[in-house]
């Protein structure tokens, strides 16, 4: 099967992650041509790094009639505009989440997408990591009954602690924990329960103003602005009757992850889902815990399996899993649970998602094209 040919624009952090694993575990299936940020300096160490050909403005990028999928890697503001400039030049989009920050300007991408005949894909995929397949496949083969509850905490250390090269956007809408980590549980929801038709909600901003206080932190001593809540939590009603609780901080000490899943005949602890691997426990009505095997690959690192699913999508015409349709879906429940605090009423969901399609068993390492 022909390669893609990508171009990754963004070379911040989370790039590293990307670019390792479309240059080495996913070339099967994509090749980077080219890099391209508004600092060209960063573009370039990272060409460098990774042992990519090209370094390009982002015009340069968009103009390229070889590359086929923009990787969108920048700051949450500027995912809706690039993913626009990106369709308008004919290319399909691979997006860091949140798909954007308001939802006309999802609905915008999308619904130029399909005027284009183009894919739009966003993060998070680390739904199709083993850790969180093994879970969905769990409960629909019955082994925890009727899955009627679930409750994911999301307690992470305080933004502002400006270790962060671009702290600051941690504290502004995007990089909130609902916008910023709250996409990953609830995506993993979605992926095992299905959609969400109602939110209630209710968010708390602490501070106005921080100021930064490590002395590790190269802004150390500014005060900042905190423009976003950094303390939410959301009660979920899916279509399939079950209920669920998200509580999502960025006021806390450490990071201490959790995920559960309770069933009429049994209770799953999930893993992480800012992860693709770690441990899937079933603790069942006789008070037996048990560890479970995985059942599917990609426990490591796989950022970017969601970019390699789409290529394949690209190439045979089949719908791919970390869909903008999925992403468009969360970002509506991530905006209802403020919506529903500032106005202190349910939220009903106009949009919906079907659940992404499992990765098949027996799926051979590094090929996605089943």
């Amino acid at each position: 099967m022909r390669k893609v040919k990508i171009g990754v624009i963004g070379a911040g952090m989370i790039s590293g992650i990307y670019l390792k694993n479309c240059t080495d575990m996913f070339s099967d299936i994509v090749e980077v041509k080219a890099v391209a940020d508004l600092v060209p300096e960063l573009a370039g160490r990272r060409a460098e790094e990774f042992g990519i050909a090209n370094v390009y403005s982002v015009d340069q990028l968009l103009a390229d009639p070889e590359i086929e999928i923009v990787v969108n890697l920048t700051a949450p503001a500027a995912h809706a505009p690039l993913n626009l400039r990106a369709l308008q030049a004919g290319k399909h989009v691979y997006t860091e989440k949140p798909f954007a920050l308001s939802r006309d300007d999802a609905d915008e991408v999308l619904a130029l997408a399909e005027a284009k005949r183009l894919l739009v894909g966003c993060a998070p995929d680390t739904f199709l990591g083993a850790g969180l397949q093994t879970c969905i496949k769990l409960i629909d083969d019955g082994w925890i009954g009727w899955p009627y509850a679930a409750s994911g905490t999301i307690m992470m250390g305080s933004a502002a602690a400006g270790t962060h090269p671009n702290f600051q956007n941690f504290l502004k809408l995007g990089g909130d924990p609902i916008m910023d980590m709250g996409p990953y549980y609830l995506t993993a929801l979605i992926a095992m329960l299905g959609p969400v038709r109602r939110v209630t909600g209710s968010a708390q901003q602490l501070h106005r103003e921080v100021k930064v206080m490590n002395p590790k932190s190269p802004a150390y001593g500014m005060t900042v602005p905190v423009e976003a809540p950094t303390n939410a939590a959301a009660v979920l009603d899916f279509h399939n009757g079950a209920i669920a609780t998200l509580q999502a901080a960025k006021e806390s000490f450490g990071y201490s992850p959790r995920l559960e899943v309770f069933g009429t005949e049994g209770n799953l602890s999930v893993p992480d889902p800012n992860f693709f691997g770690g441990a899937v426990h079933i603790k069942f009505p006789n008070g037996e815990t048990k560890e479970i095997p995985h059942t599917h690959p990609y426990k490591e690192e796989g950022r970017g399996i969601g970019i390699a699913d789409m290529a394949y999508a690209v190439r045979s015409g089949r719908q791919h899993r970390a869909s903008g349709q999925l992403a468009r879906h969360v970002l509506d429940i991530s905006l209802a649970i403020f919506e529903s605090s500032q106005t202190e009423s349910h939220v009903h969901l106009r949009t919906t998602a079907e659940r992404p399609a499992s990765l098949p068993l027996g799926l051979k390492y590094n090929r996605l094209d089943l």
